[in-house]
């Protein structure tokens, strides 16, 4: 079971970035070129919600079957830089970015029809979650080394 969580975990992964980029870079030439908010807009804001927050609860349901994560969680285990990136540093990260991600989609779905603010909001939310996501990838199960 740890295993297949992990595998999927780990390429669902490219799902969220692609999602998010979606998401993101439409949100983005829309606030810009001050579109109006429309309902497809907002369906295309799901694609970068729904597989964060499917990511999210696998990630949760990993870290605690996995030996890496909460079962790992000590003093000494926060000396080590990668046992903190896991036990720590990557889930709160994650939860944080979550979070702005759904604040961001949840103010987004209010303005359809308004003017560019649905735009804005996944714009700026999304963007920041991206870049929280992006720094606490572990880079190094992801790249093989």
């Amino acid at each position: 079971m740890y295993t297949g969580l992990q595998h999927l975990h780990s390429y669902l992964s490219y799902l969220v970035l692609l999602g998010l980029l979606i998401s993101f870079a439409v949100a983005l030439m829309g606030w810009l070129g001050n579109k109006t908010f429309s309902d497809k807009d907002r369906k295309l804001g799901l694609l970068g919600l729904i597989p964060v927050h499917l990511q999210w609860v696998i990630g949760l349901i990993l870290y605690f079957v996995s030996p890496l994560g909460f079962k790992n969680f000590s003093g000494e285990a926060m000396g080590d830089s990668i046992s903190r990136l896991y036990i720590l540093e990557h889930p709160l990260t994650m939860v944080i970015a979550v979070i702005l991600i759904t604040i961001g989609y949840s103010r987004a779905k209010r303005q359809i029809g308004n003017d560019n603010r649905g735009f804005k909001s996944i714009a700026i939310f999304y963007g920041l979650g991206l870049i929280l996501i992006l720094s606490r990838i572990p880079w190094n199960a992801w790249l093989g080394n």
